[in-house]
């Protein structure tokens, strides 16, 4: 296990601090030093936003989500099995109320991560047998266990719904997954026009900088301009004299770039 951070006075005062409690483990204290910022760099930001987003996927499923929908009233979480479910009736029962069972940890999970209160209404796969809707009740009472919030859960209805009350600890815990919408007013700027941009911004930077250039970018542009062998970024190379790394940023919008000199002071910004 190693602690890294970005912060290169909070690394020394850490390091210290090991030293004088565990000396063997002072090196587990690692300075973290690069353009891409550390939570990008270890997807954080990216886990944040795929754990927290309207849509969620099952992990080991092969394809099957939860819909977790918010009102005033309640919570409403709705398991689709996309593509998994195979052909063949006895094959389809006993493969929902796998994908069910897989949906209901990741459901309670779901409920320690947001910390979700009130009442919330679970909508599974349909299952005809009342055996296989006994075992996916018990395996959902087992997975909640883990769970320190007061909370009760009701036998499945006829409709196959599941009700769990629950308390809530602290305030929910709800993160932005969606991005401003560019063509709010009904037009953008084209982007060859921003690419064009950048070009002449980098022209005008280069002239002044010796050191190296990171022009960051969100990757869908970090794509466009780094495709190919006679990508943007070797005509660049080869019209200025001097390499620009780009660096993919997850958390940008779509046209939004910055520039930064080595030192990772930022030179200029630009969104539309």
């Amino acid at each position: 296990m190693n602690i890294i951070c970005d912060d290169e006075q909070m690394v020394n005062e850490m390091t210290n601090y090991v030293e004088v409690i565990a000396p063997e483990k002072k090196n587990i204290v690692q300075f973290y030093d690069s353009h891409i910022p550390l939570l990008e760099y270890y997807n954080v930001e990216k886990q944040l936003k795929q754990s927290f987003g309207k849509h969620v996927n099952i992990p080991s499923s092969k394809g099957a989500y939860l819909v977790i929908e918010h009102t005033e009233a309640l919570h409403v979480v709705d398991v689709n099995s996309g593509n998994n479910i195979t052909t063949g009736a006895a094959v389809n029962k006993e493969h929902a109320l796998k994908v069910n069972k897989m949906a209901a940890t990741e459901i309670a999970r779901q409920l320690r991560l947001r910390d979700m209160g009130g009442i919330i209404v679970i909508d599974f796969i349909d299952m005809p047998n009342s055996d296989h809707r006994r075992d996916l009740y018990e395996h959902l009472k087992e997975e909640m266990k883990r769970d320190k919030a007061r909370h009760k859960i009701l036998p499945p209805s006829k409709f196959g719904l599941i009700q769990i009350t629950r308390q809530r600890n602290r305030p929910e815990k709800q993160i932005d997954t969606k991005e401003e919408n560019p063509n709010k007013d009904g037009e953008i700027v084209a982007p060859i026009v921003i690419v064009e941009r950048m070009g002449e911004t980098l022209r005008n930077i280069l002239q002044k900088e010796k050191g190296k250039i990171y022009l960051h970018v969100h990757p869908f542009v970090e794509a466009y301009l780094t495709k190919g062998i006679k990508s943007i970024q070797m005509k660049w190379f080869i019209k200025y004299k001097k390499w620009v790394t780009i660096v993919p940023r997850d958390s940008f919008k779509y046209l939004e770039y910055k520039i930064y000199n080595a030192k990772k002071e930022e030179l200029i910004e630009f969104s539309n």
